[in-house]
């Protein structure tokens, strides 16, 4: 996926509104009518969301006479959760090392409190 492409995705996203709408139309589509309903916003204002989402190719709009339906085009967010991915994978790397060295210091830690109370019942 190119940079750019990338970019519009994540910064399409970075909108709780636009993710919400995200996800009201990840059941099926809707009109811009439906998809202003929850929010305590103008129409233009839904509508300048929706262009954001459809700039970014993740969602696309139709037209049935006077009625605008929306549908989630769910392409984008599969090439972003495949980039976020390779990074799920270097943390959970991360964690299985930090773990093996938390296991390393903990027999450390019993070896040194048995060898101290061995040396205690010796006195």
């Amino acid at each position: 996926m190119p940079a750019d492409h990338l970019d519009t995705t994540f910064a399409a996203l970075a909108d709780p509104t636009r993710r919400a709408i995200l996800a009201r139309l990840a059941s099926g589509e809707a009109s811009v009518t439906e998809l202003g309903e929850p929010f305590d916003m103008t129409l233009p204002a839904i509508s300048k969301h929706l262009k954001v989402l459809e700039q970014a190719g993740l969602i696309t709009k139709g037209r049935e006479a006077q009625r605008r339906p929306c549908t989630l085009n769910a392409a984008p967010l599969k090439e972003a959760a495949d980039w976020v991915e390779r990074y799920r994978q270097f943390w959970e790397e991360s964690f299985d090392r930090l773990d093996d060295y938390l296991r390393i210091l903990q027999k450390r830690r019993k070896k040194r409190g048995k060898k101290r109370r061995g040396h205690r019942k010796g006195r």
